[in-house]
């Protein structure tokens, strides 16, 4: 009975799934369509749940956004201890999920585009800790606007008009510790020892 219970879950989950694939990427039902010989209409039963998925016709579609088939059903993985992180893009950034559990903190590894490269402000609730594995992150926090280079870290309170990118000269890669009620870090540094609004950086490790 729980194996029979698990498989409809799992099946009633592939349409949402389909549907947050294929707008993830910016595809068209037209354009999907066209790419795997599958009608439309019958794409877009599929994504609202009004279609029974068959093996027929998620091979097309899986094949069409090259990725593996358990991707798109989220067939449990049984008795496989290895960790198996999936890369998601987002707007041009790469973003690595490295929590697999909801908690408090949340790490992502992220790969920031050169392009990312102009402010865009925003405030939300929670703290954040970064850490620079590679590249020059610009960190603009309220009225600072500092350059973090490769072993660098700052940590600040995200209702603060805070974004960080590139410096435009290449892409960035780094860590980042979220916490939404606010958990903060236990690195803690701040750039020549002045004080700032929330923010800083400093030296990894220290």
């Amino acid at each position: 009975m729980e194996q029979s219970t698990a498989i409809a879950r799992a099946l009633t989950e592939v349409g949402p799934r389909l549907r947050s694939l294929r707008t993830q990427r910016g595809v068209t039902l037209a354009a999907l369509a066209e790419a795997t010989g599958i009608s439309k209409s019958t794409l877009s039963r599929l994504e609202s749940g009004q279609r029974r998925p068959s093996l027929e016709l998620l091979l097309p579609i899986a094949q069409a956004h090259q990725v593996p088939l358990d991707e798109l059903v989220g067939a449990p993985e049984v008795g496989d201890p290895r960790v198996r992180l999936r890369p998601q893009r987002v707007n041009g950034t790469t973003v690595l999920p490295l929590t697999r559990q909801p908690g408090p903190l949340q790490a992502f590894k992220l790969v920031l585009p050169a392009t990312r490269s102009t402010p865009q402000p925003c405030t939300h609730e929670g703290y954040e800790w970064v850490y620079v594995l590679a590249g020059r992150l610009r960190l603009t926090l309220a009225d600072q606007d500092l350059v973090l280079g490769s072993g660098e870290a700052a940590e600040f309170d995200t209702r603060l008009p805070h974004w960080f990118g590139s410096t435009g000269e290449g892409p960035v890669e780094l860590l980042s510790l979220f916490g939404r009620q606010g958990e903060r870090m236990h690195v803690r540094a701040r750039p020549g020892g002045r004080p700032g609004p929330g923010a800083v950086a400093g030296a990894g490790g220290a």
